[in-house]
């Protein structure tokens, strides 16, 4: 009985080992977790700080990209992390208007959230997409980036310029 648990065990260990040595998104993209960014600062005004982002985006004809989340949200740093890769970081200077907007633990700054149809902050992060007017582009997508760190650099890059390239 022993033997058979302990055998049991060495075989799940194994599994979770070889899981942990794949490689992948999360090994490129978030190496070391304790060096990604952490954007979401608690004490902004982030009703102000959109604002602002609609009115650069009406300027420069571009977007705002409202991201909702926290800096205790692995998949928040996670999305942040691959904002900061060179090639993504380009496309979101030249189309959008980045506002972090911090939550908390889902308490601060729901009024935003609300602003573009959404009941809350549904997970984190949320990712809305607004046109200058203020119109949300993506409210059926805003709310599935909870696993933003489990998704391939390139797939978040390619939603980006699909949503940059739409009307």
């Amino acid at each position: 009985m022993l033997v058979e648990l302990m055998r049991t065990l060495f075989i799940a260990l194994s599994i979770a080992l070889t899981a942990c040595a794949t490689p992948g998104f999360a090994e490129e993209a978030h190496s070391e977790s304790h060096n990604e960014p952490r954007p979401f600062e608690t004490d902004r005004d982030a009703q102000a700080d959109v604002d602002a982002a609609l009115e650069r985006a009406t300027e420069r004809g571009t977007k705002a990209l409202i991201v909702m989340g926290a800096n205790w949200c692995h998949d928040s740093r996670g999305l942040a992390t691959v904002f900061e890769m060179p090639e993504t970081a380009q496309l979101i200077a030249d189309n959008y208007e980045l506002v972090w907007v911090d939550v908390g633990f889902k308490v601060l700054n729901q009024d935003v959230a609300k602003r573009f149809g959404l009941e809350g902050t549904p997970g984190t992060p949320t990712v809305i997409v607004a046109r200058a007017d203020g119109t949300i582009m993506n409210l059926e997508d805003a709310p599935t980036w909870r696993n933003a760190y489990s998704r391939k650099p390139e797939d978040i890059h390619q939603y980006f310029v699909e949503m940059a390239a739409r009307e």
